[in-house]
């Protein structure tokens, strides 16, 4: 998983996308203009308009790009032999992209965080990653055995922000990297009691 969803290549919409996604992810959506993301992209800014009307087209492209990712991701994590292998893979992207994340934050955490203020329905589509990952952890506690799926893969994810949020302030990615040790311990006393633990219990 990267920082952002996809790449400068592609036809003008992809690379819009990717420069909006890459922008909005480290100077935040209100500090980020359409002008900006053309410059950024390669693209000129008349063009913008030809794909995206708005500001909050470009944006829900940006989310819809980082449901996509979490599906790729997702799906390359079933080749993985179990569900606790798997939960400890997700957990460890977060580590891979510890430096920007202490820098950043965490992009579908921080995006999220962003418009969470809006009630235009921007703000619940934001979530839309979140929660895909979230009905994904739960799958896999749930075939762990464990009671309280949701509640427990909730926690889950709650460490990860928790852990991202924490690296952010300090400026300090081994916080992210001290806290994906501790839940890949986590998950393996899942696996092994089958019950409900706590990440900080």
């Amino acid at each position: 998983m990267t920082d952002s969803p996809g790449g400068k290549r592609g036809g003008k919409r992809e690379r819009l996308v990717a420069g909006a996604a890459e922008l909005v992810h480290r100077k935040g959506v209100a500090a980020t203009s359409l002008a900006d993301i053309a410059q950024a992209s390669g693209v000129p800014v008349g063009n913008v308009y030809y794909y995206f009307k708005t500001k909050d087209d470009l944006l829900r492209a940006v989310i819809e790009a980082q449901v996509d990712q979490v599906e790729a991701l997702l799906t390359g994590l079933a080749d993985l032999p179990g569900p606790a292998e798997r939960l400890k893979a997700l957990v460890g992207q977060w580590e891979r992209m510890r430096d920007v994340v202490a820098r950043y934050g965490c992009p579908f955490g921080t995006l999220a965080a962003d418009l969470d203020r809006r009630d235009d329905g921007l703000d619940v589509e934001a979530a839309g990653p979140i929660r895909r990952i979230l009905d994904w952890a739960e799958d896999q506690l749930r075939a762990l055995g464990a009671q309280d799926a949701r509640e427990l893969a909730t926690t889950l994810f709650a460490g990860i922000q928790g852990g991202a949020l924490l690296a952010g302030a300090l400026r300090d990615p081994e916080v992210m990297s001290t806290q994906v040790r501790h839940l890949r311990q986590w998950i393996d006393t899942l696996a092994r009691s089958r019950g409900r633990t706590s990440p900080n219990g």
